[in-house]
């Protein structure tokens, strides 16, 4: 199938590694032009060389830091230069929920709720309001918040509370963007197979989906990039699990 993809112009915030890193390449294979952005500059830029020699497709890197208003500016700035505009923009850019202990409630500090807030609830939407004038414009665009089911799952208060925040946001923007032909989707990805999963996590996850295995950052790219097509139309303000399947939930 053909995802109509060549020509687009798509930014994708959390682009130097994980899944952020597997939607820039998928994008760029599917003829897209594409700007990855993070914080770690030479991370980011070998990832950008990395991408660009493995397709030999258009790749610029641009440093961001989501959490900071100017700097989100500046990077859509930059991009819009770089690339002629942006017609796609994929939210990547959060902590990964998997890393490290969740917090017991006593142990929630409100620097650390409204840091995870800010990093991924705010820091999706300045994309969101910095790049969708540049959508409206052109009378086209697909945003694609990438979360997590954790947003479905007990076991970490402020993990829920940062994804549930992003499927509201996700949802109240497709109503406001949807005249302008604008779709947005929200992504809820599992436990996910990076470049930095050791064995032993990959063991102890194995049997948290109906896969029996984790699903990897290529898999949950695929989604992602699907929805960043204009043969996505069908869906808009949506929730989709990237997971694997959740064992004995039924969601409606």
């Amino acid at each position: 199938m053909d995802l109509e993809l060549a020509g687009k112009r798509a930014l994708v915030t959390g682009g130097s590694r994980g899944i952020g890193k597997q939607v820039a390449l998928q994008l760029v294979l599917e003829g897209a032009d594409v700007a990855i952005a993070a914080r770690d500059e030479a991370r980011l830029v070998a990832t950008a060389m990395e991408l660009a020699s493995g397709s030999g497709g258009r790749v610029a890197a641009v440093t961001v830091d989501t959490r900071v208003d100017v700097s989100v500016r500046e990077m859509v700035a930059r991009v819009a230069s770089e690339l002629g505009g942006v017609d796609i923009l994929v939210n990547c850019a959060a902590r990964p929920g998997s890393q490290g202990p969740a917090p017991r409630y006593d142990e929630v500090t409100t620097e650390v709720f409204l840091e995870e807030m800010n990093t991924k609830v705010m820091g999706y939407l300045r994309c969101v309001q910095a790049v969708a004038p540049l959508m409206i414009s052109e009378g086209w665009g697909r945003i694609v918040n990438v979360s997590g089911l954790a947003a479905r799952q007990t076991g970490t208060f402020v993990g829920s509370a940062r994804n549930v925040a992003v499927t509201a946001l996700t949802v109240n923007l497709a109503g406001e963007l949807a005249p302008f032909g604008i779709g947005v989707n929200v992504v809820h990805p599992g436990a996910t197979r990076t470049e930095v999963t050791t064995s032993g996590r990959e063991q102890t996850e194995a049997g948290s989906n109906l896969l029996g295995r984790m699903v990897s950052a290529e898999e949950v790219a695929s989604v992602v990039v699907f929805l960043c097509s204009p043969r996505s139309l069908a869906i808009n303000a949506d929730t989709i699990t990237a997971g694997g399947g959740s064992p004995g939930v039924i969601h409606y």
